[in-house]
């Protein structure tokens, strides 16, 4: 008879039992510990139920995993299993509970991978997405959703300059996992690919993160600007998909994610008069060209006393603008990732060998329709934008990410029982 194995504590009662204390909702610290202001201020746990769902419009986490999948089921019910599972899984772990309460003995497999036992949330968020692959794949309706399919789901085009990896594109579900603890979304993601054998199986992974400047503000990215100054004065018309849009989509978003490779090699043997020419914004302070202030409005009628624009035309920034996209907006939430160094060998001299980072932007923006959110901006962008010489879009995605889950539902549920 196999040996019983003790009830196994969650990850916060680990942290109770230690001293620590990790609430439900709204969360905190042990009385007395020494934790920065800015920790203090930041709730270890994030709502998982609600209107939307997490990890669109919340305060960005430090770190980020993200994964694509492909289904192998051809059944409808398996998804559906699989969704709800999801959804029961990552509710616990959202608390700092385990992916599921332990096995009952230890001849069965562990119901999770441990690695994150004895840590906080640390405000983790998990987002899921359908691809268009949910819905129709080599023109086949595989589960009878090819009917409900949103309009706004739809093929990307290709843009000038992609040089998109089918290995690290597309994919017919998304997770995307964040969290202030890389090994917490790791450890999330994980265990969500754990439920999905036999039903779904990873297409790619990308994981990124963000650094915190010291004294607080905006992070910079690889390229040493910063990056996220800029956001839509109002996200909700922005961001939110209203009446519209199909009822399972309505208080969701489609999220655009782009894997941008940035040629640092060259980028670092660029003055920096000509980076900040390029990107349109000063290094240092990230204020707009001739300006001070980081926050300060473009002001794109600038010139100068001959009558050039301050900030080129050709410039990151003024494309990237709204007033230069018909009042097209979206909200970035983008992370950096350093996935280590190619070799190349170079012609001269013979025995030289190049290298190159494979590092750069996890690019990932939410908007209430990609059509007249990231499309309508990116084709200007990549016909004209200075910063191309630098950047390769090597993979992403486009997926619809449904509206927020109640207690009781899974995700996407009014997508399969509303048909």
């Amino acid at each position: 008879m196999a040996s019983e194995v003790p009830t196994r504590p969650s990850r916060r009662g680990l942290l109770a039992a230690a001293g620590g204390l990790v609430a439900a909702v709204g969360g905190g610290f042990a009385a007395g510990a020494a934790v920065p202001q800015a920790a203090k201020a930041r709730a270890p746990v994030e709502p998982f139920f609600g209107a939307h769902q997490g990890g669109i419009v919340t305060p960005a986490q430090d770190h980020t995993y993200l994964a694509a999948f492909d289904l192998r089921t051809t059944k409808r019910e398996d998804v559906m299993k699989l969704l709800r599972s999801w959804t029961d899984t990552a509710a616990r772990m959202s608390l700092g509970a385990p992916a599921a309460p332990p096995a009952a003995t230890l001849d069965a497999p562990g119901t999770d991978s441990d690695e994150a036992l004895g840590l906080t949330p640390a405000r983790l968020t998990v987002t899921f997405g359908f691809g268009a692959g949910l819905f129709e794949k080599a023109g086949k309706d595989r589960y009878g959703l090819a009917v409900v399919r949103p309009a706004a789901l739809v093929d990307l085009p290709r843009f000038n300059g992609d040089q998109l990896v089918p290995t690290r594109t597309g994919g017919d579900l998304s997770v995307q996992a964040c969290s202030d603890d890389p090994m917490v979304a790791f450890h999330a993601v994980r265990q969500l690919s754990r439920l999905a054998y036999d039903i779904a199986e990873i297409r790619w992974t990308q994981s990124g993160f963000q650094s915190r400047q010291a004294k607080g503000g905006t992070p910079r990215n690889l390229m040493g600007f910063k990056d996220g100054t800029h956001s839509p004065p109002q996200v909700d018309p922005v961001v939110w998909v209203g009446t519209e849009g199909p009822a399972w989509m309505q208080g969701g978003s489609y999220v655009v994610v782009r894997r941008i490779r940035m040629a640092l090699e060259h980028w670092d043997r660029t003055n920096v008069g000509f980076q900040e020419q390029t990107l349109g914004r000063h290094k240092v302070s990230g204020a707009p060209l001739g300006l001070r202030d980081e926050f300060a409005p473009l002001r794109l009628d600038r010139a100068d006393k001959d009558g050039n624009p301050i900030i080129p035309e050709n410039a990151h920034v003024r494309l990237a603008n709204a007033a230069s996209n018909g009042g097209a907006e979206i909200l970035r939430r983008g992370y950096s990732y350093n996935d280590g160094v190619n070799f190349t060998a170079e012609r001269w001299p013979p025995w030289r060998q190049g290298m190159e980072y494979d590092a750069g932007l996890l690019f990932v923006a939410y908007q209430r329709d990609p059509r007249t959110g990231f499309v309508k901006i990116f084709e200007n962008m990549a016909k004209f934008d200075m910063l191309n010489q630098f950047v390769t879009h090597t993979g992403g995605g486009l997926f619809a990410c449904p509206g927020g889950v109640r207690e009781g539902e899974f995700v996407g549920q009014r997508l399969f029982v509303g048909v």
